[in-house]
């Protein structure tokens, strides 16, 4: 149980560390910092629009890799470590907070997809710009999801140290 409550408390600290260099330690409050970051970063009209966007490809790249190895640690880590300890309860409240990490993936890989399509230069000027308007309002609403999702999980996080 020591080794269980020991991952509990690296979690939570990934939790508080929102000042944190990506390439250090990602971790959802890292990534609401970063998501923030490149979604003022690009603003549709600007004239380094490619340049914007690239830039906005390889931060999203980062946050997914970042919150993909966050969420293991959750996923394969604490959750397993109940599910040996015969916990059930807590194993099936650990689940049902993890399901929000496929829909976060999921948000992700959608805005990577996005961003490659408006990269990609096909779309008309109008549509390019309803398009990139689009997309960040989904980061935004990413952002928002993944700060509840933290909320969530830190006070699940706190109970069970108590």
């Amino acid at each position: 149980m020591k080794e269980t409550e020991v991952l509990i408390d690296q979690i939570l600290e990934d939790h508080k560390d929102i000042k944190q260099d990506l390439a250090e330690a990602v971790n959802d409050s890292t990534a609401l910092a970063e998501l923030d970051n490149i979604k003022g970063d690009f603003v549709p009209g600007r004239f380094d629009q490619k340049q914007s966007l690239e830039r906005l490809q390889a931060t999203l790249e980062k946050v997914a890799a970042g919150l993909e190895e966050h969420f293991t640690r959750e996923e394969k880590g604490l959750l397993v470590a109940f599910e040996r300890s015969g916990d059930e309860e807590i194993a099936a409240g650990l689940r049902a907070i993890f399901q929000e990490h496929e829909e976060i993936r999921a948000r992700l890989a959608h805005s990577k997809e996005h961003v490659a399509q408006l990269i990609g230069g096909g779309l008309s000027s109008h549509l390019w710009a309803a398009s990139a308007h689009d997309m960040r309002t989904h980061l935004s609403q990413t952002r928002r999801m993944i700060e509840a999702h933290a909320g969530v999980e830190q006070d699940f996080f706190q109970k069970l140290k108590k």
